[in-house]
């Protein structure tokens, strides 16, 4: 069964790419054609329509069945840990010392607060 969308996640992640390109909000909503003020209801945790949904996802690369609780998985899904090395490798704003850097305190980070089996 599905569970209910991630819209927290979604919205940190949606967050995460502006970080990454710099951008502030209202050259977010520039870019999207989603008006400022759904962007400020987003943070404060009110969920976007349909369309601004679409056109935030197109712009940011992100899918929204990512943040829906098992609507992804596989048994060929690649390791979470792996997955986060593999998109700070191709981020071209950082060095490999930095990528190395990160990818040890997400290592550290991961493994004291991962639900154990």
């Amino acid at each position: 069964m599905l569970g209910d969308f991630d819209f927290t996640g979604y919205y940190r992640a949606l967050d995460g790419v502006r970080i990454g390109r710099g951008m502030n909000w209202k050259q977010v909503s520039e870019a999207t054609n989603v008006g400022q003020s759904t962007l400020a209801r987003m943070g404060k945790g009110k969920r976007p329509d349909a369309d601004a949904l679409a056109a935030l996802s197109a712009w940011a690369g992100l899918n929204p069945a990512d943040f829906v609780p098992n609507a992804t998985q596989s048994n060929d899904r690649q390791d979470t840990l792996a997955e986060i090395y593999s998109c700070l490798r191709r981020d071209p704003n950082l060095s490999a010392e930095a990528t190395a850097a990160i990818d040890e305190i997400i290592k550290a980070t991961y493994e004291r607060l991962r639900r154990k089996a």
